[in-house]
C-alpha cells in the first residue's frame, strides 16, 4: 500500500493524529525536499527527496511490498501527487490522507465559496492557461515568478484591471496577503514574493457568462458577427468536452467562443490566410483557450485530432471541401455551414439534396440614424446547413 499524507505550511501541529502516526511508523518517507523539512525530530525513519524528473521514479514504487509512505502539499489529490499514483497504481493500492488544500484557505481567506471558484494549475502550465474574460480562480503558482508572469498576461490582454490577491505561505506562521490589480502586479512587482503562493484572481471586466462583442476579435473583416455567432453556436451545441474543427476560421470567434463554452471543450482551427492564423492565435490567448491552428483545408485533415463537431465558415464552395468534412466526422456528429454568397449557397443547396439536413436563412436589423429619426439597416443574410451523420 502507498500511503500519502498531505501537510501545510504548519508542518506537523496542523496534521491529524492519523497522519502522525503513518509517518512516524515509516520506512522510509518520499518527498519534496520543502515537504520534508516540514517533519519534525518524532519522524525518525530515513527521508527521500524526490529527483527531477519525478514520473520515472513513481512508476518503479512496488506497492504490494511493505508499505511506502509519501508527504506532500496539501491536498494530494488536487493537482498533486494523489491522483498520480492513483492513475499508476489503482485506487484500492493508495490511501491518502489529505491536509487542508491551498485552494480552501485562499477561498476561506478571500471570502469565497469554492464550489463557485474555477481552480487552475500553473504547476507545470504555461500562465497563458490562467487568462479568462471574466469570472475568478484560484490559481496554483509554480513559484515565486509565476504571479508577474500572469500580471504581464492579462494586462497585455486588457484585463489590467483584474484584481489580485497573492497569498503566500498559506496556514503557517509566515502566511503573508498582498492585494493589487494585475496592472500593478505587471508594472511593479515585490521582489521578496515567497516561492510557495497562490493567486487568488477577479478578472475585470468580466465578460464571463455572456457572448463576447466582435471587438473582442482582432479581425480584418473576416469574423462571424455577435448575432450569427450566437445562433451558429446554439446548432452547434456543444457539449463538455467535445472537440470541434472550425473551418475556413476567419478570426476564429466560433472556436473561441466553443472552448469558453464548456470545461474541455477543445479547437482546430482550417485557415489558409496567415494573418488570419495569427489573428486566432492572438484571440485564443486573449480568452485563455488553447487551438490548435493549420493552414488550408482540407490538406491539413491529415494529423489533426478528430473532430466531434464541424463548423465550415469558409471555403464552401472549394471543390470537394465539404465532402472530406462530412468523410472525417465520426457518425452521430453533425457539421453546421454558413453561407454568404449566392455560389456558397448553392453549394449548400446541393449539399442538403444528397445528404438532407436543414437549411435555414437568418438576416439581422440595426437601428441607425436616419435623419432626425432612426431606421433600420439590414445585415448581409446569412443561409445555414446543419447536419447529423447517420
Amino acid at each position: 500500500m502507498i500511503i500519502v499524507v498531505g501537510i501545510g505550511a504548519d508542518g506537523m501541529p496542523g496534521i491529524s493524529q492519523t497522519a502522525k502516526s503513518e509517518l512516524q511508523r515509516a520506512a522510509v518517507v518520499y518527498g519534496s525536499k520543502r515537504q520534508l523539512d516540514l517533519l519534525d525530530g518524532t519522524v525518525t525513519p530515513e527521508r527521500r527527496e524526490w529527483p527531477s524528473p519525478m514520473l520515472p521514479a513513481l512508476q518503479t514504487l512496488d506497492p504490494d511490498g511493505a508499505d511506502i509512505h509519501v508527504v506532500a502539499s496539501g491536498d494530494p489529490l488536487l493537482h498533486g501527487i494523489g491522483g498520480s499514483l492513483i492513475r499508476i497504481f489503482g485506487a484500492k493500492k493508495v490511501r491518502v490522507l489529505p491536509h487542508v488544500s491551498a485552494v480552501t484557505l485562499a477561498c476561506a481567506r478571500m471570502g469565497w465559496n469554492v464550489h463557485d471558484t474555477e481552480v487552475i494549475s500553473l504547476v507545470t502550465a504555461q500562465p497563458a492557461t490562467a487568462v479568462r474574460r471574466g469570472g475568478r480562480a484560484i490559481v496554483l503558482s509554480s513559484d515565486r515568478t509565476t504571479p508577474k508572469a500572469l500580471a504581464v498576461l492579462l494586462n497585455a490582454y486588457g484585463r489590467g484591471d483584474s484584481q489580485l490577491s497573492v497569498l503566500e505561505q498559506l496556514g503557517g506562521p509566515s502566511e503573508r496577503r498582498r492585494d493589487g490589480t494585475a496592472r500593478d502586479w505587471a508594472d511593479s512587482t515585490p521582489t521578496n514574493v515567497d516561492d510557495l503562493n497562490v493567486i487568488a484572481v477577479r478578472y475585470l471586466p468580466d465578460e464571463l457568462l455572456r457572448p463576447l462583442p466582435d471587438d473582442a476579435f482582432v479581425n480584418d473583416g473576416q469574423i462571424t458577427k455577435h448575432g450569427i455567432r450566437a445562433v451558429t453556436l446554439a446548432a452547434l451545441a456543444p457539449r463538455p468536452g467535445q472537440r470541434l474543427w472550425d473551418v475556413g476560421a476567419g478570426s476564429g470567434s466560433i472556436a473561441v467562443e466553443w472552448c469558453r463554452s464548456w470545461p474541455g471543450c477543445s479547437a482546430v482551427a482550417f485557415e489558409r490566410n496567415e494573418h488570419r492564423r495569427r489573428n486566432i492565435g492572438f484571440n485564443a490567448a486573449a480568452s485563455g483557450v488553447s487551438i490548435d491552428v493549420r493552414s488550408e483545408a482540407p490538406e491539413q485533415f491529415e494529423g489533426a485530432a478528430k473532430p466531434d463537431v464541424i463548423f465550415v465558415g469558409g471555403g464552401i464552395t472549394q471543390p470537394g471541401l465539404l465532402d472530406a468534412c462530412l468523410d472525417n466526422l465520426p457518425a452521430g456528429g453533425h457539421l453546421v455551414a454558413n453561407a454568404v454568397t449566392v455560389e456558397s449557397e448553392a453549394v449548400l443547396a446541393q449539399a442538403q439534396s444528397r445528404y438532407e439536413g436543414a437549411l435555414k436563412r437568418f438576416q439581422h436589423y440595426h437601428g441607425e440614424p436616419l435623419g432626425g429619426f432612426t431606421g433600420w439597416r439590414p445585415q448581409l443574410p446569412v443561409t445555414q446547413w446543419t447536419v447529423t451523420k447517420r
